[in-house]
Parts: structure tokens; C-alpha cells; sequence
């Protein structure tokens, strides 16, 4: 529940730090003591529209900061901030806090730690749940219906969005499968020709490269054929370099045991026949390498074209083209077998929709049955509310197949009509403010038990009604709030007697000052507001007796 909430510098509140307790609370005023500017506060922290006219005039800044604590974390709100990798320990209490600039500019923190405002907007409504005369949205609007039903009915959608998300599953593969044996049967004769070129090529990893290498050492040697074939002469035959090296080798040989420098003379000339021997192995295995064929070239050449006219054709590497005859291979045997592997897809499918169509038609069922009860809890609850010739219906149509989804084939919507004998139509569509408060009260009061925000508030719902009615109201507040927390903003003094705690705003001036506080008041303070309340601007002491009165009957 919301257990403190500080305002600094919104609009006409210069510091304001308000503590909460759980069952009732009330907040009453006179008209225009700035009770919107609390809830546009506590909207600001919820992820509102940050708006710089919030911000209190000669201020830089304004912020809010509201402070909810838990016996456990609700699961929705701990899974939000799981995503958005938010920590917060066992026990702690969760803060959010927004900052608005005066130049529009706005930040948001959830324990102190940077979020986006998407965040806030996610988790308030789990957190907070706003009801009032002008209210688009909660129990209004119709996207919401269908889910309080199933809350009401204690439905388990869960298995319905499961089996919902197989059958899609089921279907998307059988989708797939059929566009993609059209598509195969329509270039079917293209695949068999150029399956054809490519097995008659036979292309193999690595061969490009192997020609290119080749092709190259090929040009090469044509280029240098006449530098090797003048080589080849000098080291050809009895006068070669090499043959005269080995022949002064052995005459050296010869002599030089005679001299100390001979025999170095020798050595020096022994490596000399070494190297040179090395050098003419190098020349002839080059001359090998590079020889200059044409044939050979003209066939590496033809060869390599092919090869990479073929890639280009394909729109690939030349060692892809084996791996692309394979897949050609593979899409031709799957139009040759795909008319097996479309019955055995077609029938997961529709084993996967009839299962769905089961647990959805047993939801069915769950929603006729909770639609009935929810009725007669909200028409126990609509006579006390002065709203007698009203009547409220819970629709619950079967939608046609292609509006079926996760949460099942049924359209929910509130739907009531308000005079004998009229139409039943939407709920926030043909109801007044006063009564459309009270339809959600009704509403509020059947559904109490079946879960919610962890924060309900009424703004002013009780506006233009009073005695027995007004007491009613109090009467199903006050039952709302217990095991639980609701705040409720009232002009009425039937109402603000029911509270467990009472909070009075007020508007004071200094000079061109102006300032709204907000205080908790005691059992002295509540008696004299609820008179004030009772009797307008002088309070008397009979509306100080009805004051007691109203207390005492609490």
C-alpha cells in the first residue's frame, strides 16, 4: 500500500509530506483548496505526462516521491522490474520518485535508480487505481472488462493462452511448409536445369584457388621463359659455372696438403661447389614449376571462367557453389516429399486448434457462469446506491475465429441501462457522473475480493447525492477498505465519518503567496471539519452535535 507520499514545489504546494495507513482514509476541503493538485502529484509519480505548468512558479524544479511497502512484492510488479534489471531487496519498500523541470525536461527513479517513465506507467496500474466522475479508463473502459471477469471467475487463462500460442505455432510451421513447396514447385524446372549445370560442372572447395595459383605460375613462366632459357644454357654442358667450380675443386685437391692456405683455398671452394649445386636444383625445379604450356594454360583458364561465371550467375563465392547444389538437391527431394510432411503439419495443426478450442469453449463456460453471479452481486448492491430502475449486465459474446487470441474466443463488456425498459449500452457511455461513480462502486464492492491495485482511490464520488445515499457510499467504502487500503477524496460528511484516518486540504494566502497544505487532523479537528462540511461556511453547534452523532454511528 501507499505509505508516504512527498511533494516539492507542485503548483501551489511549496513542501508537503504526507503518512499513510491502511483501511480508510479521507481527504476533504473547501472547493478549490487544491485536492487535483494531490492527485496530478501522485499521477506525475505514476507516469503521467510531465507537464512544466506542474512546477511551482519562481522554481527550477518540482519532484515527487511516493513510497509503497508490501508483505510480498505483487508478482506483476516484481516481473517489470526483473526486465528492466531493477533490483530491490526482500522487504524493501518500493520508491518511485519524478523530477519535472520548469523547462519540461523530466526524470524518473525507482529506489533510486534511473528508469524510464514507461516503467512507472507499467506498474501504476498495480499500484494505484484511480476512480472518478471523469474516469476513461479502470472499470470503464471495456479492454479491462475481460480480464476482472476471469479474476472474478478464478478462470485459468494461462492454459488457454498456452494451448492459443502451440496452435499459432502449429500453424505458422504448416504456413510455412506450403509457401514454401509453392514456391519450390514454381521454379522447380529452373532448379532441375541449373542442378543439372551445376553436377555437370562439379565444382569442388578450394579449386579456385588451386586454378588461380596455377594459372599465375603458368603466366609467369611465359613471361620468363627466355631469361630461363638463356639460364639454362649457361648452366648446361662441360663449361658451366658449376663443371669449372669441380674441376678447380679437384686440381686443389691435388695440392693443397702443401700449404696451410690451400687447404682454406679448398674449403672455401668446396662450399662454393655446395652453394652452386643448390642453385642449379633451384633453377630446374623453377624451370618445372613455370614451364610454359598453352595448352595448359588455355585449360586452367577455361576451367577457372566456368567456375566463377557460375558464381556470378548464382549470386555466391565459387566454394559455395557445391554446398548451393545441395540445398537445389534438397528442395527438389522436399517437393518430391513435401506432400507427406503437409499431412502430418496439417494434423498437428488441428489437433493444436481443437485442444485450443476446448480449453477456450471450458473459459466459456467459466465466464457464462462468473457473468451471472457478477450480475446479481452488482444488483444486490445498486438499490442502496439510489440507483433502483438500473440494471447491469455482464456481456459475454463469442467473437468470430479470426478475433480469437490468447485470452480466449469471448468479448466481455459492462454494459447497463439506467431507466426501465431502456437498452443495455456501454458503461461509461450512458451514465452520468454521479452515477457512473456509484456503478463502479457496485462494481468495486463485487469484485472486492478478487484482487487489484494495491491502492484504490475515489475522487469525489459522491458528488450530488447525500443522506441515505451518501451513507450507503461510506458504508461500501469503508468495506472495500478493510484488509486493504482506499483514499477517498469527498464532500461529503457521511462519507468522511467513515474514515480511519482524515486529512483535511486547505488554501492560505500571504500577500501574492498562495499555498495548499494538507493535514492529518485529530478527533477535535475531524469533529469540527465534518461540521463545517455539514453546515457551510459558519460552523453551529447543532452541526457540531450532528458531527457526533455521525462519529458515534461509525
Amino acid at each position: 500500500m501507499l505509505t508516504q507520499l512527498s511533494i516539492r514545489n507542485i503548483v501551489l504546494i511549496e513542501a508537503l509530506d504526507l503518512q499513510f495507513a491502511g483501511g480508510l482514509g479521507v481527504l476533504t476541503g473547501e472547493t478549490g483548496a487544491g485536492k487535483s493538485i494531490l492527485l496530478d502529484a501522485l499521477g506525475l509519480v505514476l507516469g503521467n505526462r510531465a507537464d512544466s505548468g506542474l512546477v511551482r512558479a519562481g522554481e527550477e524544479q518540482a519532484s515527487v516521491t511516493a513510497t509503497f511497502e508490501f508483505a510480498a512484492v505483487p508478482k506483476s510488479i516484481s516481473q517489470v522490474l526483473d526486465d528492466a534489471e531493477v533490483e530491490i531487496e526482500p522487504g524493501e519498500p518500493l520508491i518511485l520518485r519524478r523530477r519535472v523541470k520548469a523547462d519540461g525536461g523530466s526524470k524518473a527513479f525507482v529506489n533510486d535508480q534511473p528508469v524510464g517513465v514507461a516503467l512507472l506507467r507499467e506498474m501504476a496500474g498495480a499500484l494505484v487505481e484511480l476512480h472518478g466522475q471523469h474516469d476513461d479508463r479502470g472499470l470503464v473502459n471495456p479492454r479491462g472488462h475481460r480480464m476482472l471477469l476471469d479474476r472474478y471467475a478464478g478462470a485459468n487463462t494461462g492454459a488457454v493462452a498456452a494451448a492459443w500460442g502451440e496452435w499459432r505455432q502449429a500453424m505458422s510451421a504448416l504456413e510455412e511448409a506450403k509457401a514454401s513447396i509453392v514456391q519450390a514447385k514454381e521454379d522447380q524446372d529452373l532448379l532441375i536445369a541449373h542442378l543439372a549445370e551445376l553436377t555437370e560442372l562439379q565444382p569442388e572447395v578450394g579449386e579456385e584457388a588451386r586454378l588461380a595459383g596455377l594459372r599465375a605460375d603458368m603466366q609467369k613462366g611465359e613471361r620468363l621463359q627466355g631469361e630461363l632459357e638463356d639460364l639454362r644454357k649457361v648452366w648446361d654442358g662441360s663449361n658451366s659455372p658449376l663443371a669449372s667450380l669441380r674441376s678447380a675443386a679437384r686440381k686443389l685437391d691435388r695440392i693443397a696438403e702443401e700449404h696451410p692456405l690451400l687447404s682454406d683455398a679448398l674449403a672455401s671452394l668446396d662450399r662454393a661447389v655446395i652453394e652452386a649445386g643448390e642453385a642449379e636444383e633451384k633453377l630446374t625445379e623453377a624451370g618445372y614449376q613455370l614451364i610454359h604450356d598453352p595448352a595448359a594454360l588455355d585449360d586452367a583458364e577455361t576451367r577457372l571462367f566456368e567456375l566463377r561465371a557460375a558464381a556470378r550467375k548464382h549470386r555466391c563465392d565459387v566454394d559455395t557453389l557445391p554446398e548451393l547444389a545441395r540445398e537445389m538437391r534438397a528442395q527438389l527431394d522436399a517437393i518430391e516429399g513435401g506432400e507427406a510432411g503437409i499431412g502430418a503439419l496439417e494434423k498437428a495443426a488441428g489437433a493444436a486448434g481443437d485442444a485450443y478450442r476446448e480449453k477456450a469453449g471450458a473459459l466459456h463456460e467459466a465466464r457464462v457462469k462468473a457473468a451471472a453471479r457478477l450480475d446479481k452481486a452488482v444488483a444486490a448492491e445498486l438499490a442502496p446506491l439510489k440507483l433502483d430502475a438500473a440494471r447491469f449486465k455482464t456481456s459475454v459474446e463469442q467473437l468470430p475465429e479470426e478475433r480469437w487470441g490468447a485470452s480466449g474466443m469471448d468479448g466481455v463488456e459492462f454494459l447497463i441501462a439506467t431507466n426501465p425498459g431502456a437498452d443495455f449500452a456501454p458503461l461509461g457511455k450512458i451514465a452520468s457522473g454521479g452515477e457512473l461513480s456509484r456503478f463502479i462502486l457496485a462494481l468495486k464492492v463485487a469484485l472486492a475480493e478478487k484482487g487489484g491495485a494495491a491502492t484504490v482511490i475515489f475522487d469525489e464520488i459522491d458528488r450530488g447525492v447525500g443522506g441515505a445515499v451518501a451513507s450507503a457510499i461510506g458504508d461500501r467504502l469503508a468495506r472495500l477498505a478493510s484488509g486493504g487500503q482506499l483514499l477517498a477524496v469527498t464532500h461529503s460528511p457521511q462519507v468522511a465519518a467513515r474514515g480511519g484516518e482524515h486529512y483535511m486540504i486547505a488554501k492560505s494566502s500571504e500577500g501574492t503567496v498562495t499555498r495548499t497544505s494538507v493535514g492529518l487532523l485529530d478527533a477535535g479537528q475531524r469533529k469540527e471539519e465534518i461540521a463545517r462540511m455539514l453546515s457551510g461556511t459558519e460552523v453551529t453547534d447543532e452541526a457540531r452535535a450532528q458531527a457526533d452523532r455521525l462519529l458515534e454511528g461509525v
